[in-house]
């Protein structure tokens, strides 16, 4: 049974979230400025991640996260850019025209 376009995207994005792969990931300057140890925390914390509900995922793309660390709260957002990185991506189940983009960012920063 093939896919549907939603579990796709979920699972091109968990791929990138879990494994590192198919996509960029950046840390804003907040969270570029942890400690190694913390900042090592944070992205475990992310990789690790797998409360989506309906408030944080309406879509069902699992393409936000919010966590704790050290009683910090971080957020991780994927965005899906066309092959310019400035437009949005006409199909993010694609990955040939899909350019993923996650972002790790201190809550404070949003």
């Amino acid at each position: 049974m093939a896919e549907t376009h939603t579990v796709t995207i979920a699972r091109l994005n968990d791929k990138l979230r879990v494994e590192g792969v198919g996509g960029k990931i950046l840390a804003t300057i907040g969270v570029q400025n942890l400690s190694h140890s913390v900042r090592a925390d944070v992205i475990r914390a992310v990789c690790e991640f797998s409360n989506f509900d309906s408030g944080s995922d309406p879509y069902n793309e699992h393409d936000f996260g919010s966590i704790q660390v050290n009683g910090e709260t971080y957020f991780f957002k994927v965005d899906y850019y066309g092959a310019d990185y400035m437009s949005g991506s006409p199909d993010p189940a694609d990955p040939e025209v899909t350019h993923r983009v996650m972002t790790i960012m201190r809550a404070d920063e949003y």
